[in-house]
């Protein structure tokens, strides 16, 4: 039998994302953050490609994404409240760190996997920050997707694209748990 990592795997037996909407200051600093990037960052990564990349959005850059997504949302002519949904998660995140997914051309790592890596570091990061204590939330929107909004507000590259906004804060409210996946429903035994 392996050596067990107990509190590990309770930690993620019972890990929940925190809404972005109930987080608030004091967010992690500088090194805070570093830490939570690098624990990020020990994700797998076949090839060692790194085909993602951070962006740390804080204090005026968050205002900027959100006035950039309200006029994008209006000349794109999207519906007010999914307009201000967008602009409301940017304004109102007391940090956020902005996943890059960046694709390196490789004969031999399809994009796709790459792609998958880049979600992974999503996910590492939401735990690093849970883990350490913070509240984390890893949203998406129409604005991970919007090529205008990409090149404009954040300065992507053609071939990039957001796999995922991770806010970061204090939590203001303890979450209720959601209903989980019923395993033995979505798991097939193969042993032939």
């Amino acid at each position: 039998m392996p050596e067990t990592n107990q509190a590990a795997l309770d930690f993620l037996l019972t890990r929940r994302s925190r809404p972005a909407k109930t987080l608030t200051t004091p967010a992690p600093d500088a090194d805070a953050l570093m830490t939570l990037l690098t624990a990020a960052a020990r994700t797998p990564d076949h090839g060692k490609l790194e085909p993602w990349r951070f962006i740390v959005l804080q204090d005026q850059a968050l205002k900027r994404l959100g006035k950039t997504a309200a006029t994008r949302g209006a000349t794109i002519g999207l519906e007010p409240d999914k307009i201000n949904k967008i602009a409301d998660m940017f304004t109102n995140a007391p940090i956020s760190v902005a996943v890059i997914a960046s694709p390196k051309p490789s004969g031999k790592i399809p994009q796709l996997e790459q792609t998958l890596s880049a979600g992974a570091v999503c996910l590492a990061l939401l735990n690093a920050a849970l883990a350490a204590g913070w509240g984390a939330n890893w949203l998406t929107g129409w604005t991970a997707f919007d090529r205008p909004f990409l090149t404009e507000a954040l300065g992507l590259a053609e071939h990039e694209f957001v796999a995922g906004f991770i806010h970061l804060g204090t939590e203001t409210s303890t979450p209720p748990d959601r209903p989980r996946p019923d395993i033995a429903a979505i798991t097939d035994w193969v042993a032939q």
